[in-house]
């Protein structure tokens, strides 16, 4: 890549911890349609959440999943996140664990007490406590 997208990226991610929302997604925008999974990912939060742009789900779960698709750890912590709870997608917890299964794997703490829960629960997953044991272990609790 060129030096001067690097400089774009490193921009845009500046603007998004600044919290400066609209700029970043300008900035994010030609990476996420580059097919950048990070720039995707974050791209998915602000419409999502609306930050610096028009809440919208539709698109949110687009990006999210885009991301997710590419192995984005966070991104299909997201997705699973958004199935789970049935935030801006049909809620799904089998689709759910899943995405949240692909990240755990990936070692995100995150998913991996959530898969346990769910294994715990039996929701969108069989129960089964050894699995649940077995994630919470990974989860280090």
């Amino acid at each position: 890549m060129p030096e001067h997208t690097d400089i774009n990226f490193a921009n845009a991610m500046a603007a998004f911890e600044a919290k400066q929302f609209s700029r970043a997604m300008q900035l994010f925008m030609p990476f996420a349609e580059a097919g950048d999974a990070d720039a995707q990912h974050r791209v998915a939060i602000m419409l999502q959440n609306g930050l610096g742009v028009v809440k919208n789900c539709e698109q949110a779960a687009r990006w999210m999943k885009t991301a997710a698709e590419q192995g984005h750890a966070l991104a299909q912590h997201g997705i699973g996140f958004m199935y789970l709870e049935g935030e801006c997608v049909n809620k799904d917890p089998a689709e759910a664990a899943k995405w949240f299964t692909q990240a755990a794997e990936q070692g995100l703490a995150g998913s991996q007490t959530t898969l346990a829960m769910m294994y715990e629960e039996g929701n969108g997953v069989a129960q089964d406590l050894e699995e649940a044991k077995k994630w919470y272990a990974k989860a280090g609790f």
